[in-house]
């Protein structure tokens, strides 16, 4: 009775117990992004987004064909067996001193189990499938390269685009406050009689349209958090926020622009050059056409004859075999002289991608170098606007409240200096996405995790 107590309370336990730790696993393979750097979300972009696991995956299936093709190398064991009642049997001639008898030969039934192990010794199959391995491993990991390079290029322009619009979101609120401010003091103005109505009119339209382009920047903003989850593999439904260094970025924006263009840095490149191994193999593949193929092989086989069906297992007559087989391909029309030209033209055409690939990265590393000098002088410039700009409103806003300027004259410094603050920030923006796009076409760009 003790005994189906304990065995009752270790069945409950472990239906309680087991499920809670199931689940407690698989929470805790949830990681929430929470005050996440450019580089956090980069490591989170390249363990969980769908594009580059299924790379990983095309490298694990990609191992799998490789063995699949080496395993030919190994023994291959097969087992026949056969089982034939012979309905009518046959009858055969047999002439002894120029009298010809008629006999019949063999049994009604005849069965046999023959077990064989064939050994490849020379095979042009095989030997490609060898030689071609190491290059095929290559490939699978350059495309996960590939990958992962245009998820953090990708990643990273996605991560200063909302930065970007965060700045853009406290310059309109700073402009905001002073707007409402403004509001209030032409308000007050007109209501004791200093202005006319128009002061303050004017500033209520400044006021709704920058509470109106506040809401637009906050709206895009969920756009914006909602494509950077979708790129880094994050669930939609979680919580997702990121912590920037402003002087940080600013500080990352500049570029050596002295370095060699090397296209062999560049991945696509490298893929190409893989690719033209893979066909240089094919082509020695078929010139080994022409060479035979050799195979060894082992049976051992148990045959059962009886012209009764039921006694047919009741013996054994075994019998083994060992022995060679050469084939040798000697004539097959011109199929074999037509692939060897077939696979040289390819890989003269794989010469001519390499070419056109070399001419490609550098026009894209002209075109992003050009790109990245005009965004650098940009964001130079727009840095000092900003600063002449911040001058030029406190003088007028002085002269304002002095009443030496007018009201038109404020809100003219105050747009000009919210467009300098906006054009400083899509400036920024565009710099360090030139330099990413700089990075990219030296090939430069470092996987790190």
């Amino acid at each position: 009775m003790n005994l189906n107590k304990i065995s009752f309370l270790l069945c409950v336990l472990g239906a309680v117990l087991i499920p809670s730790h199931i689940f407690a696993q698989t929470d805790s393979t949830k990681t929430v992004l929470q005050q996440a750097t450019l580089q956090d979300v980069i490591n989170y972009a390249l363990k969980n987004k769908p594009g580059v696991k299924q790379t990983l995956l095309d490298e694990e299936i990609g191992e799998r064909d490789i063995k699949s093709a080496l395993s030919g190398w190994m023994p291959q064991v097969n087992a026949d067996a056969n089982f034939n009642h012979n309905i009518k049997q046959q009858v055969n001639a047999l002439t002894t001193n120029g009298e010809t008898s008629y006999m019949t030969f063999g049994t009604k039934n005849t069965s046999g189990l023959t077990l064989q192990a064939d050994q490849q010794l020379l095979n042009a199959g095989l030997i490609q499938a060898s030689k071609s391995a190491k290059y095929y491993r290559q490939q699978y990991k350059q495309s996960t390269e590939n990958t992962k390079i245009t998820t953090v290029v990708e990643v990273s322009k996605a991560f200063y685009d909302i930065l970007t619009s965060q700045e853009q979101f406290k310059i309109i609120a700073e402009n905001i406050a002073r707007l409402e401010k403004q509001f209030r003091d032409a308000k007050a103005q007109f209501d004791v009689g200093l202005v006319d109505k128009t002061d303050f009119q004017r500033a209520q339209i400044s006021l709704s349209n920058a509470k109106a382009d506040r809401k637009r920047t906050q709206e895009l903003l969920k756009y914006k958090y909602a494509y950077l989850k979708s790129l880094i593999g994050y669930d939609a439904g979680r919580d997702l926020s990121l912590v920037f260094n402003d002087k940080g970025m600013e500080q990352d924006v500049l570029l050596d622009t002295a370095q060699v263009l090397n296209p062999q840095n560049r991945i696509e490149y490298r893929q190409l050059e893989t690719q033209r191994q893979l066909q240089q193999i094919n082509t020695s593949y078929n010139k080994l056409a022409y060479m035979p193929k050799l195979s060894g092989f082992v049976n051992y086989s148990w045959n059962y004859l009886n012209n009764d069906f039921g006694n047919l297992y009741n013996k054994s007559f075994p019998g083994s075999v060992a022995g060679l087989k050469l084939n040798i391909p000697i004539f097959q029309g011109t199929k074999r002289t037509q692939e060897i030209r077939k696979s040289q033209l390819l890989e003269k055409r794989i010469d001519y991608d390499l070419e056109n690939t070399r001419n490609q990265i550098n026009s894209q590393y002209e075109q992003a170098l050009s790109t990245y000098k005009a965004g650098l002088n940009d964001w130079k410039t727009a840095n000092e606007n900003v600063e002449i700009s911040k001058q030029v409103y406190g003088t007028i806003k002085l002269q304002y409240d002095e009443g030496i300027k007018t009201y038109l004259d404020l809100m003219t410094a105050e747009t000009d200096l919210r467009t300098s603050q906006l054009n400083y920030l899509n400036a920024l923006y565009s710099l360090l996405s030139a330099k990413l796009d700089v990075q990219q076409a030296l090939g430069t760009i470092t996987i790190t995790q």
